[in-house]
């Protein structure tokens, strides 16, 4: 398995650029599917594919370089079995399955991939990592794009506006933003929500100096009700992405499980990310690596949680604090490194910021005033304070402090919007 697992990468990596043009046009096609298991086993179904009418990926870089997230997706143009597109992402799912619910009983959620709407047959791969972090085949499935149960309906057509316009979709960052517990009259809101997040956007580095490679949209889709749900207090309204607190029953963790919704209203624009606005002054957020980002609109905190979000879902960066407030439960093995840029059990730091260190930092490196601004492995990370390191004393993915990125993770989110904007 090891054998045939090196061979698909090295066969990845060798494959000529892509030419977009040859392969896909220019639309999206969604594949919904059921992601059914628990603690140790997994499994896929298809629902249904859905065409849609924008693709706001790039059209260069096809084909992942980055190896993050727990899952990946690769399509194979079935005439030639020439590796066309892939992508790393991580869901809700894979957080679940850490859970203690995850040991006594089998859930099934519903997720969403999207690729460029194929001119040909084409076979889709489904992966996803075991213990060693190899990704291993779950699930293959052919699609024909003449098939005509292709769904071409728009169950929830809204209208969309840019909040900034920086170009052509294909070489910039294209970021969705979603209302959610907004009602028809808050829309209006919602539009002074999306310029007021952006600002605080751009006042975080390294996005300050990458202003020109992002653009920002806007869908008005109101909600029936205002705010959101909260379970643990016995209230819930009626909104149109069914976002919650108390998710994996952590308060603070404000999510959605009704990623078909999610994907049926961001598709009124072209989009790279999905970033869910919700109308509620109570303090929570939460994202997944290429899945979606949420954040509160209405808090002291807001900004601070809305760049630190965007870290999750856009660069894979995980959470350098430590805290038992959540329902994980041995989330990181610490004797195999995690796929995260900006973690290291140091079991093979040489693939992580070895080379961002000073030879004469030690690794571990002291919490002392002496390394107060140096790169190097301090103990205390994803969320447990042994056996797993993080870059610098601080950082935005570890403290309240939004424009506060250490050197490893602005490299990694720099990496992330150069791969979206060649």
């Amino acid at each position: 398995m090891k054998l045939l697992l090196s061979i698909f990468f090295i066969n990845s990596f060798l494959i000529p650029q892509i030419k977009f043009e040859e392969y896909f046009l220019d639309k999206t096609l969604r594949i919904d599917y059921f992601h059914t298991g628990n603690f140790e086993t997994e499994y896929y179904s298809i629902d249904e594919l859905i065409e849609e009418p924008f693709w706001g990926g790039s059209k260069i870089n096809l084909l992942d370089k980055f190896n993050y997230g727990k899952y990946k997706i690769t399509v194979y143009d079935s005439a030639t079995n020439n590796l066309i597109y892939s992508r790393t992402y991580s869901t809700l799912f894979s957080e679940w399955q850490t859970t203690q619910e995850a040991k006594s009983t089998s859930r099934s959620f519903n997720e969403t991939m999207t690729i460029p709407f194929p001119r040909r047959k084409v076979r889709v791969e489904f992966y996803s990592r075991n213990r060693k972090n190899e990704f291993i085949k779950n699930f293959e499935y052919n699609i024909d794009p003449q098939n005509y149960f292709i769904k071409k309906e728009r169950t929830k057509e809204y209208n969309s506006f840019q909040v900034l316009n920086s170009g052509e979709s294909s070489n910039k960052v294209d970021i969705v933003f979603l209302p959610e517990g907004y009602t028809q009259s808050e829309i209006d809101l919602f539009k002074e929500d999306c310029k007021k997040f952006v600002d605080y956007f751009f006042k975080s580095s390294p996005f300050i100096e990458n202003k020109d490679k992002f653009n920002f949209w806007g869908v008005e889709a109101p909600s029936k009700e205002s705010g959101t749900d909260f379970p643990g207090k016995g209230l819930w309204n009626r909104t149109l992405l069914n976002t919650q607190f108390y998710t994996f029953n952590t308060e603070r963790y404000l999510m959605t499980t009704d990623d078909k919704s999610v994907r049926d209203v961001a598709s009124n624009a072209p989009y790279d990310q999905i970033y869910i606005l919700v109308n509620t002054s109570e303090y929570g957020g939460g994202a997944i690596y290429n899945y979606y980002s949420v954040c509160m609109n209405n808090n002291r905190f807001e900004e601070q949680v809305f760049v630190h979000e965007f870290g999750h879902g856009f660069a894979s960066l995980a959470d350098e604090y430590v805290t038992d407030d959540v329902s994980y439960q041995n989330f990181y093995e610490l004797d195999i490194e995690p796929v995260d840029p900006n973690l290291t059990t140091l079991v093979d730091f040489n693939s992580k910021w070895k080379n961002l260190v000073d030879g004469d930092t030690p690794i571990p490196t002291p919490e002392t005033k002496d390394y107060k601004n140096k790169a190097g492995a301090f103990e205390g990370a994803g969320y447990v304070p042994k056996g797993i390191y993080r870059p610098m004393l601080e950082c935005t993915m570890r403290s309240s402090i939004a424009n506060e990125f250490c050197v490893v993770c602005k490299k990694a989110i720099q990496d992330m919007i150069d791969f979206y904007t060649e």
